[in-house]
């Protein structure tokens, strides 16, 4: 059964969605996570706030602090929002706490759902795998975007995944162009600053890269929690 799917946008989409709910930041915040996981991270946490991934850190000194504002490093913490910078870290089952702009905050406002997932292109065959196995009524695409706006990357991975799960997916090369003619790029682009290097759009903008998926679940002590789970 194909499940009907529904488009909503931003933290106002994600108060008011049901059913399974996909929370969708392809630049950079659900990409950045695949790529920690694939790295050996042993738990990632999403926080909506810079002050309670501190106090995750003063809990577990290991763990590493990734979180941005406004595409820039948060002060004091060990990473940008960077999956160029994430792949270069020896996680050895380390805890990455993870704080950004928009995708980690549309995690926290999402308040009536049967099941929460996270999504980017980079593990969209998976994510189109598991909800399949899950064969949800409702499925609820929350594209994030970027500053209370739409974001054409968020749009489209939300198309993509709407199509693909009808079993009729969109050319992942023809998105891909559109996106990088597109303004959400330009930063990345046109930016010669470490905390928006060129090269995370490379890592951002791959399809089926990972063959996992993140649930999202509420872990006591610890909060909201990317739980992988392996769907090859």
């Amino acid at each position: 059964m194909v499940p009907k799917t529904k488009m909503l946008h931003g933290r106002h989409g994600a108060r008011h969605a049901r059913g399974l709910v996909v929370v969708i930041d392809v630049l950079r915040a659900f990409s950045t996570a695949c790529y920690v996981a694939a790295g050996g991270a042993g738990r990632i946490v999403s926080v909506a706030d810079a002050d309670e991934a501190q106090r995750l850190k003063r809990l577990d000194s290991r763990a590493v602090l990734l979180g941005e504002r406004d595409g820039c490093q948060i002060p004091g913490f060990d990473l940008g929002n960077s999956p160029s910078q994430a792949v270069r870290v020896d996680w050895g089952g380390r805890t990455a706490v993870l704080t950004t702009s928009n995708g980690t905050m549309g995690l926290a406002a999402v308040a009536h759902s049967d099941e929460v997932l996270t999504g980017s292109f980079a593990n969209a065959g998976a994510i189109v795998k598991y909800i399949r196995w899950q064969a949800p009524a409702l499925v609820s695409l929350v594209c994030m975007g970027s500053r209370g706006k739409p974001a054409i990357e968020d749009t489209l991975c939300g198309l993509y995944l709407a199509a693909a799960l009808k079993g009729r997916p969109l050319p992942f090369e023809v998105l891909k162009g559109i996106i990088l003619r597109g303004g959400s790029v330009h930063r990345f682009l046109a930016s010669q600053s470490p905390d928006m290097p060129a090269e995370d759009l490379e890592r951002c903008l791959v399809l089926d890269l990972f063959e996992f998926v993140f649930t999202v679940e509420n872990v006591p002590g610890w909060g909201t929690v990317l739980k992988r789970v392996d769907v090859a």
